[in-house]
């Protein structure tokens, strides 16, 4: 192959997604509820939504997989994940250990800039609950918990909230009733409200009290229909 023509595969391989945006858009899409537990995660759909090569996919299938979003099945290919009943307890048990003590942390550690961060957040939570959008409200929702773990300047811990809310998003898909998210409105300004007391304490009850009330209104019982179009849910 010619020099030009080198430099040309080359620039199109530069130009495709890599691993990391892959898996996050793939995590959004979970957080967003626009692919439903079960849902057959083709090799090919996803080659052709993303525009990459198999290799890439794979890479993306195996790191959501290390994270158990996604289970890999031998024979059958990869699917987003289908927690069971007791899964689903252990995920909220896992969530109350860590997101109160994320929540008091965040409240000792937040600058000026973060409560307005935080403040313009809860401003769009607002106006996706009020319009009914509740695809928005869902994805707004679990970010606050995101950024609650950013502003408390620990990366382990922001990690595992990252997966925690994905994980919660697929138990809502499976276990919640119709037309419920992951969080109620106002239980995010009654948390902020501590950060503006700076009241850790405070703010650590009220996001246990927070992720109770989450787990109290699920059905654990019931599965969802899985999505197929990976295509149409992908493309840009």
């Amino acid at each position: 192959m010619s020099s030009a023509g080198n430099a040309a595969e080359q620039a199109v391989r530069d130009e495709e997604l890599g691993e990391e945006e892959i898996v996050e858009r793939i995590f959004e899409a979970i957080i967003d509820q626009r692919l439903s537990p079960g849902t057959k995660l083709s090799e090919a759909a996803l080659c052709e939504a993303f525009g990459v090569g198999r290799m890439r996919i794979r890479q993306s299938l195996l790191l959501l997989s290390s994270r158990e979003v996604v289970e890999l099945l031998p024979n059958r290919g990869a699917f987003v994940a289908s927690p069971s009943a007791e899964q689903a307890r252990e995920v909220f048990e896992t969530r109350l250990m860590i997101e109160p003590n994320v929540a008091r942390l965040a409240v000792e550690r937040a600058t000026e800039a973060d409560l307005t961060m935080l403040v313009q957040h809860l401003q769009l939570e607002h106006q996706a609950h009020h319009s009914s959008k509740r695809r928005d409200a869902i994805r707004l929702s679990g970010q606050f918990h995101v950024l609650l773990a950013e502003v408390a300047g620990n990366a382990v811990a922001l990690r595992m909230v990252k997966e925690l809310v994905t994980r919660t998003s697929l138990i809502i898909g499976i276990f919640g009733s119709p037309g419920v998210s992951n969080c109620r409105d106002e239980d995010h300004d009654d948390i902020f409200s501590a950060f503006r007391t700076r009241d850790s304490d405070l703010a650590a009850r009220l996001m246990a009290d927070h992720l109770r009330h989450i787990q109290e209104h699920l059905e654990l019982g019931g599965r969802s229909e899985a999505t197929s179009d990976l295509v149409a849910i992908f493309r840009k």
